[in-house]
């Protein structure tokens, strides 16, 4: 789609799609009203990942860009590329760079993980990011919607191919950072050491204090020895009185 062809869009079909603030003001996000959008998983993810400031980042199956801004806006320095299979988002996320006037350090590429190569993203990097779809293909109710079905199911991709692609993509001792669902972490970590990143941090991320967990925060390297991995604190998403957590409201705003 050409970035005329895109506002045409915006202009003829306004009610379709959302223009979003985010971070105090600081970011405005472009997304489908009644499609895709992100969730908190992007926010907490983002916050987890924490690279330095010249970092060169990769986030797999960016969706409308909201990791590359959010780690944009908080690290001036890093330099990242977004990646997403699906072309109406990733026409989304380009236009989501531009407005908040990070064309000079995010890009977005419109591609499947299996064909992604070093020289796509102009690597090896330093870290890769992903809130991959959670749940296998034939798993539980698939999302009439095409855009939240390809999110949130294992259609165009797996978690292997988004390890695999992580691997490829980062250098030795670079970092991968995911969010995935509790239930499924024995598949992550497993997928993780079989691709060669080392589970290396783990945080178990909870609605409410004695709550059990709903996703866990992993992160590994790539070539790092078996072993020594830390388990951090929980976070803890809500009070008691549905109010967001301490934690989570700086990670909602730009402080």
């Amino acid at each position: 789609m050409t970035t005329s062809r895109f506002w045409r869009c915006i202009t003829v079909m306004c009610e379709e799609i959302t223009r979003d603030r985010f971070l105090n003001d600081h970011i405005e996000v472009f997304q489908y009203r009644n499609g895709f959008r992100f969730s908190i998983d992007a926010v907490l993810l983002a916050a987890f990942a924490a690279p330095d400031d010249a970092s060169r980042i990769v986030d797999l199956g960016t969706g409308c860009g909201i990791i590359p801004l959010i780690l944009g806006y908080r690290y001036p320095g890093v330099h990242i590329v977004g990646v997403e299979i699906q072309e109406a988002l990733a026409e989304l996320a380009i236009r989501n760079a531009d407005i908040n006037g990070f064309t000079n350090r995010i890009v977005i590429r419109c591609a499947n993980l299996n064909s992604l190569s070093i020289q796509d993203v102009a690597g090896p990097v330093d870290l890769v990011v992903s809130n991959p779809p959670y749940r296998r293909a034939m798993s539980g109710r698939i999302n009439p919607k095409r855009q939240q079905a390809v999110a949130r199911h294992e259609i165009l991709t797996t978690l292997s191919d988004v390890v695999n692609a992580a691997c490829r993509l980062l250098g030795i001792g670079g970092q991968f950072a995911v969010i995935y669902p509790a239930e499924r972490v024995t598949d992550l970590l497993t997928a993780m050491r079989a691709a060669g990143i080392e589970p290396k941090q783990l945080q178990t991320v909870h609605s409410r204090f004695h709550g059990p967990a709903r996703r866990v925060l992993v992160s590994g390297v790539k070539g790092g020895r078996p072993g020594g991995a830390i388990v951090r604190p929980p976070l803890i998403i809500y009070e008691a009185d549905g109010a967001y957590t301490r934690d989570v409201k700086v990670m909602l705003t730009d402080g």
